[in-house]
């Protein structure tokens, strides 16, 4: 049942994809990826990542998405001919989703065992239990942190500098965006 589930949200996912980008209207291409985040964020929530779900749908499919139809609708963006894109569009398309299911395919095959014998490059070294943490060492820690707090110590520890830098290509991103509305005005 869980499969299916999975497969379902993942074919939503895929499909608001693709025609967020064959949209010619800005608007609806924002709110077909506000369904792809959705999406995405009922898949973390199949995963037990209920703390990134959340945040998926805050963060993304919430305030980025606020911020991107607030641009839309402050460059003053006409509208297009159409809706959705004519043959060009749609060729890129069927090239990406073949691209992609070429490298995403064979995962299929993938077992624990495969995965640690080719981790370790050793058949002898190959036992799943021994490569991968499968100890309460990580489950201890998550109890007493919490999933917050796990995801929290690298990203303001190891990944400060680059977390920090996001924040600022965002800033200037948005006063860009508010720059570019100003020269029309």
């Amino acid at each position: 049942m869980t499969n299916a589930v999975f497969y379902l949200f993942a074919t939503l996912a895929v499909v608001s994809a693709c025609l967020c980008i064959l949209q010619r209207n800005p608007v609806s291409a924002a709110l077909w990826l506000v369904s792809t985040m959705f999406s995405l964020a009922a898949i973390y929530v199949l995963l037990d990542a209920q703390f990134i779900a959340a945040i998926q749908v805050l963060v993304y499919a919430g305030a980025v998405m606020v911020l991107f139809l607030f641009v839309i609708m402050l460059l003053n963006l006409g509208h297009a001919q159409g809706d959705i894109r004519k043959l060009p569009g749609l060729l890129a398309v069927v090239l990406l989703i073949g691209l992609l299911a070429s490298q995403v395919g064979p995962l299929a095959g993938y077992s624990r065992e495969r995965l640690a014998l080719e981790y370790t490059r050793s058949t002898s070294l190959a036992n799943p239990d021994m490569v991968f943490d499968s100890t309460q060492g990580a489950a201890m820690a998550t109890a007493e942190r919490g999933v917050p707090g796990d995801i929290a110590k690298p990203l303001f520890e190891q990944y400060l500098v680059p977390f920090e830098l996001t924040s600022m290509l965002l800033l200037s991103a948005i006063i860009g965006a508010v720059v570019l509305a100003k020269r029309r005005i």
